[in-house]
């Protein structure tokens, strides 16, 4: 019971950080994917550099348990899911995180996004038997960098921890390097009231 409060408690606090920096607004998400304004892109890239290094710093220091994470398959249909999204993504102004934290603040577009998701995912549920034979969702657990007894292959030899860590203090510097804009006027954002 704790664990479920818990994933509440964090997913709202998510949900309220989403609604503030402007990502549950469809048209924030059209400026930053347009460049013409990129103060949501600086969010985002700030939130998983400091995440990654909050995350691999603490395996390093033995605070994390590297046991309860999960590497995921890499296969064709990965890749091709991400396209996918990226393209709902810039079609819809949401992505599911977003979608939601959009339909709690009250947007009801929203609601017909997290239909059309749930929809899909049900049409995927459906087909994946044909989606399986295809040999598309094939494939093997790979990452970047090496992580210690494990039974998967990485693409480097260098320690994951230290690569992981490395990666995201090169996001955190490239957040607070990227412009309020690479193209156009965008319109700067409100201030909170």
């Amino acid at each position: 019971m704790t664990t479920i409060i818990l994933a509440i408690v964090i997913g709202a606090a998510f949900g309220a950080v989403l609604d503030r920096i402007g990502a549950t607004d469809p048209n924030w998400i059209t400026k930053m994917l347009s460049l013409t304004n990129l103060h949501l892109m600086k969010a985002i890239m700030l939130a998983i550099g400091v995440g990654s290094v909050l995350m691999f710093s603490g395996q390093m220091l033995g605070f994390v348990d590297v046991g309860h994470m999960s590497v995921k398959t890499a296969y064709a249909g990965v890749f091709i899911g991400g396209l996918l999204l990226g393209a709902g993504w810039a079609a819809a102004g949401y992505c599911p995180g977003t979608g939601l934290g959009a339909a709690a603040s009250g947007r009801k577009d929203a609601w017909f996004f997290i239909a059309g998701g749930l929809l899909g995912a049900a049409a995927y549920m459906l087909s994946y038997p044909f989606w399986k034979g295809t040999g598309l969702l094939s494939g093997e657990k790979l990452t970047l960098g090496a992580v210690p007894g494990a039974n998967y292959d990485s693409l480097t030899t260098l320690p994951g921890d230290v690569l992981g860590l490395v990666m995201g203090l090169v996001i955190v510097a490239i957040a607070f390097a990227l412009p309020d804009r690479l193209r156009g006027q965008g319109v700067q954002p409100a201030p909170a009231e």
